[in-house]
């Protein structure tokens, strides 16, 4: 006898979806609606696996999910610490994205300074 109560399962509709790239990361904040009808966040990384040059590349994933009733403690949270890194740091720069190149990469140091960030976590507001 199968077990059906897994196959008639689908996966939650993503009603909203923003991909952050961060070098060699990515992240996924998708907002997916519940049987219920809630709405929750689940946020994905995916780090890509390094592999010989004859493979596919893997990647491998970490989710998070996040309910509407604790978005406000996460956020308090997260500003938190966000708050205590801009303040030890003294700014967080930004990241600078750079284009792929074929080759080797370049030893050369860029000529413009990061931006730096003062504040950082009034984004999370």
């Amino acid at each position: 006898m199968e077990n059906r109560r897994f196959e008639d399962r689908k996966e939650p509709e993503i009603v909203y979806s923003k991909s952050v790239k961060a070098g060699k990361r990515i992240y996924y904040l998708d907002v997916k609606k519940a049987r219920n009808e809630d709405l929750y966040l689940c946020i994905t990384e995916s780090k890509r696996k390094q592999q010989g040059e004859d493979q596919a590349p893997q990647f491998e994933k970490h989710k998070l999910f996040l309910y509407k009733e604790d978005f406000a403690h996460f956020m308090e949270g997260l500003q938190d610490v966000i708050g205590y890194i801009d303040e030890q740091l003294g700014g967080i720069e930004a990241r600078v994205e750079r284009p792929r190149t074929e080759g080797p990469a370049e030893d050369t140091p860029s000529e413009e300074e990061p931006e730096k960030k003062k504040g950082l976590f009034n984004l999370f507001k």
